[in-house]
């Protein structure tokens, strides 16, 4: 059906929507605004579709270890004290998940694994919410709901649509990169302990002189790197669902600890603006060679919890937890994401969630201390009799007025915007890069699997789009996907 004879997309006041492609920000490179009504509602309502397990990443499990500073004082870029000295440890939790399965799916299945870290720091939790892959599907979360409704069952079937997973994907050029890394071997990890974490988005660090510096996360797993081919992992989730979930328990308690050296790459703040392409973009990575890695330290997971249910299921990792000396960038998922997960856990767990143990600032002394009140669930004594406003003058808990220095500079009328263009910006160098980083054999599983999935659609014109966008990240590799799916789709 042509653009023009297809009825009008609305807000759910029936208003017509101008741009559901693209947040509203500050100028081309800003922050996306709160006045942005259309963003929030289908972010709002996207939380609220499902109850009572996560709408994303419901099949999880996690674990309790330790953080280490063991090679690189990085006070000189960032005044975190969690960095603050060789040596020094913190207390964390790690969830692992799956992103589009229903609770009771196999965790071995093709999707990219969240990897989400919780640092119980003594300025409150850091939530480092990431995956295991260094880039995502998408770089504006006003798409999001759109990218998890295309993967999730289908509203007439009730299975996942191929049709529906690869016509979104066809309109979305931006996800090639994704896709060449889900596809691949690393696609389906042996298990969580032999795969690698990363913070995904960039994020903004602020040392103690106020310098503001942009960084990268990896955690790069000690155990090596290790991956399952589709037939072994469909045979260990049809014997064991569980595998993953069963694997790290079992490592945990016969005493052999998972561990993950954490690295970093920092961009001197003025960079950006130059920069080759946008870095802010997370369907795109910086390359080792302009930004090197730095050694950080060590996390490692030595304790598994005791009770799932209130220590996985009720976890709640927000990507908004941050502490003095890190923010957030003008990633655009990021922006979406400061708003989407704290709201998701207020609708699925209650406004009182973060008093439950596990997302409790246990490396605080005395826990937190603020005015909220009330609520569905208030466990403890509620404030008691001390007043719940402020300012106050009965000596209850005051602002520090000192600046969080985690600002940046912005201008530009708002509205709704492309991303501004960087000289080398481009949905398909960099997953063409990646394919022709691969050996012969690991090229050759990628067409596969992508082949095996894409033969499943109904329609050719879908097909097509999918296809051009593989062939315009390399020729090779388009051409390659396209004769696969013929000869499969004649083998039916």
């Amino acid at each position: 059906m042509s653009q023009s004879k297809r009825p009008t997309l609305t807000t759910e006041a029936g208003a017509p929507v101008s741009d559901n492609q693209h947040s509203q920000t500050v100028g081309p490179g800003g922050p996306v605004l709160l006045q942005d009504h259309h963003l929030l509602e289908k972010l709002a309502r996207f939380n609220r579709e499902r109850i009572p397990e996560r709408v994303v990443h419901a099949v999880g499990s996690g674990a309790y270890g330790t953080f280490e500073v063991t090679s690189r004082d990085v006070s000189r870029y960032t005044r975190m004290k969690l960095f603050s000295a060789v040596g020094k440890k913190t207390e964390v939790f790690l969830r692992f998940s799956t992103v589009a399965g229903s609770k009771g799916a196999p965790d071995t299945a093709r999707d990219p694994r969240g990897f989400g870290v919780r640092f119980y720091t003594e300025d409150g939790n850091w939530d480092l919410v990431g995956n295991n892959t260094p880039v995502f599907f998408l770089r504006d979360g006003i798409k999001f709901p759109d990218f998890i409704h295309s993967q999730k069952y289908d509203p007439y079937t009730n299975c996942q649509e191929p049709d529906n997973v690869w016509d979104f994907f066809s309109y979305s050029p931006e996800a090639t990169h994704q896709f060449t890394w889900l596809f691949g071997d690393r696609g389906i990890p042996a298990s969580l302990r032999h795969m690698d974490g990363f913070g995904s988005h960039t994020f903004q660090w602020v040392n103690a002189q106020g310098e503001r510096f942009w960084v990268k996360f990896h955690f790069k797993t000690d155990q090596g790197i290790r991956t399952l081919t589709t037939p072994e992992a469909e045979a260990l989730g049809g014997k064991d669902p569980q595998h993953h979930q069963r694997d790290l328990y079992k490592a945990i308690e016969r005493g052999e600890f998972p561990s993950w050296t954490l690295k970093v790459q920092v961009m001197p703040e003025a960079d950006a603006a130059n920069y080759r392409f946008n870095p802010f973009d997370l369907t795109k990575v910086w390359p080792y060679k302009d930004f090197p890695l730095m050694e950080v330290g060590k996390l490692t997971l030595d304790r598994n919890p005791e009770n799932f249910f209130a220590e996985v299921e009720q976890a709640a990792l927000d990507p908004a937890n941050f502490v003095p000396g890190i923010g957030p960038s003008p990633d655009r998922m990021l922006q979406a994401r400061l708003f989407a997960y704290g709201d998701a856990h207020r609708y699925r767990l209650g406004i009182n969630s973060t008093q439950l143990p596990v997302n409790s600032p246990r490396g605080v002394k005395g826990g937190a201390r603020n005015y909220g009140r009330d609520g569905a669930m208030r466990f403890d004594g509620n404030g008691g009799r001390g007043p719940n406003y402020e300012p106050n003058s009965f000596g209850g808990p005051a602002q520090t007025d000192e600046a969080p220095g985690v600002g940046y500079a912005v201008n530009g009328l708002t509205g709704t915007y492309v991303h501004g263009k960087h000289a080398e910006d481009d949905d398909f160098v960099q997953a063409g890069a990646l394919y022709r980083l691969m050996t012969e054999p690991q090229k050759q599983r990628l067409v596969e699997n992508i082949s095996g999935s894409l033969a499943q659609v109904s329609r050719d014109d879908i097909i097509a789009r999918a296809i051009a966008h593989f062939r315009a990240a390399d020729e090779e590799y388009g051409s390659r996907i396209a004769t696969s799916v013929q000869q499969l789709r004649r083998a039916r």
